[in-house]
């Protein structure tokens, strides 16, 4: 890194020592990135292939919508699929007539695979091939795994953007040079970045995945590569296997991560340290001011992170240096050690990194050290609560827009929402009815 986003580890834990567990774990599976993928990319459907479970999980993560009509489905598998009664290939193709038939607006379609459909061996990848060459150039049609069998819910995104790098076209040898911003954002800060990428001289900029389908970026020797998500190992490589290069920078989040990330993007395209300032101190003075709000609600108080969306450690990373919170423990479903060096390379000395999942004993390492904040799945999350343990939903972490300097305030006040919540809701007794109490009789019959 250059002086356009300094990044030093000489009080942080750059060289952590890892401890790996393996056991019984709790997370969503990867069906439940259909919820912001489908809403990212506009002419897109996502057909999961599976059961009632499935498609139960998905209306649930997504909400009820009244005003829209989702572009997301669940092809049931009924009892004679899996009996072997029915030709799971012939129906497949049945419901696909149905669906392009009805919604000619669809181009690009998603066969997911579920735990069901991999039960019976459904062949996903063979029936989307055999699908798109029917309906391409009108509808493409790509397959990924959204099973949750031996995947975390953040890398269903990852499954689904691996499945669109061969479709990507290949950059001219002679093209200039262009970055290319990785993983889903929200539409505003997609427009912020591309608004201070613009102010920095950078105009070649693309997005991955981008709002249509068919604006698919060029990719080769020249493209620079920033990854927007920490959960895109398989996308990340095969973007490098066509020619990227993949910058390293902390993620996005807060002002410390949002402006080392603009600087290794500064610093790739020759950029000034005074061009990268004078682009970048309007919107950092604004995240600052909004931090000031949060920050003593904050400070001090402790957090653990079990381990369920891969943003543990960039969320650690924002919350410790720049909201001053103490950090307990930071579980992560894996570690992809080369992605998340910048971040861990900024966590406080002697913080307990934990890859993996034995969630029973976690929970142990939870309950004894009673931190202020606990985030977590929401399977963990009301029993936690139950115990007096104020928690956060990792999965809202997921779905709400908190990358770049306008969202570091928004992404503090998520943190500060159990604290308050919790305030709100406590109930005091009136100063009489606690006289009253405190002289009641302890022994022999009470009085109601």
């Amino acid at each position: 890194m250059t002086a356009h986003a300094p990044i030093t580890a000489a009080s942080g834990c750059s060289e952590p020592v890892v401890q790996r567990q393996r056991g019984q774990h709790a997370v969503f599976c990867g069906l439940t990135g259909i919820i912001w993928m489908h809403r990212k990319i506009q002419d897109a459907f996502f057909l999961v292939v599976g059961s009632r479970t499935c498609a139960h999980l998905i209306q649930s993560a997504a909400g009820v919508m009244i005003f829209a009509e989702p572009r997301f489905a669940t092809a049931i598998i009924e009892e004679r699929d899996l009996a072997g009664l029915a030709d799971a290939h012939e129906e497949l193709d049945r419901v696909v007539d149905q669906l392009l038939s009805r919604r000619p607006d669809i181009r690009l379609l998603f066969l997911v695979g579920s735990c069901p459909s991999e039960v019976i061996k459904l062949d996903l990848s063979r029936a989307a091939q055999r699908l798109d060459k029917r309906f391409n150039p009108d509808c493409r049609v790509l397959s990924y795994s959204g099973s949750g069998i031996e995947t975390t819910f953040t890398q269903g995104e990852d499954a689904a953007l691996a499945a669109m790098v061969p479709s990507l076209p290949a950059k001219a040898a002679d093209s200039p040079a262009s970055l290319l911003i990785v993983g889903a954002l929200a539409d505003v800060v997609e427009d912020q970045f591309r608004r201070i990428f613009a102010d920095l001289g950078i105009v070649n900029v693309a997005f991955f995945p981008p709002r249509r389908s068919t604006d698919l970026p060029a990719i080769g020797p020249g493209t620079r590569m920033l990854l927007a998500q920490p959960f895109l190992a398989e996308t990340a490589r095969l973007l490098e296997a066509r020619g990227a290069e993949r910058l390293a920078a902390p993620f996005p989040l807060g002002v410390e991560g949002t402006s080392a990330w603009l600087g290794a993007a500064a610093a790739a395209f020759g950029i000034g340290q005074a061009a990268f300032d004078a682009a970048t101190a309007a919107p950092r003075e604004r995240a600052a001011r909004a931090m000031e709000r949060y920050r003593p609600q904050l400070a001090g108080k402790s957090i653990f992170f079990f381990p369920d969306s891969q943003l543990e450690a960039p969320l650690a990373r924002f919350l410790a240096n720049e909201a001053g919170m103490r950090i307990v423990e930071v579980g992560m479903p894996y570690l992809h050690r080369q992605h998340m060096a910048p971040d861990m390379g900024l966590l406080p000395a002697g913080t307990l990194i934990t890859e993996g999942a034995d969630v029973d004993q976690q929970l142990d390492r939870c309950r004894a050290a009673r931190p202020d904040l606990v985030v977590c799945g929401l399977g963990l999350a009301n029993p936690l609560e139950a115990e007096g343990l104020n928690t956060k939903w990792s999965i809202e972490l997921v779905f709400t827009p908190i990358q770049g300097y306008e969202q570091a305030g928004d992404l503090a006040e998520l943190f500060v929402r159990p604290f308050n919540r919790k305030q709100r809701l406590s109930v005091q007794l009136p100063a009489k009815a606690a006289t009253h109490q405190a002289a009641a009789p302890t022994g022999g019959a009470s009085c109601s």
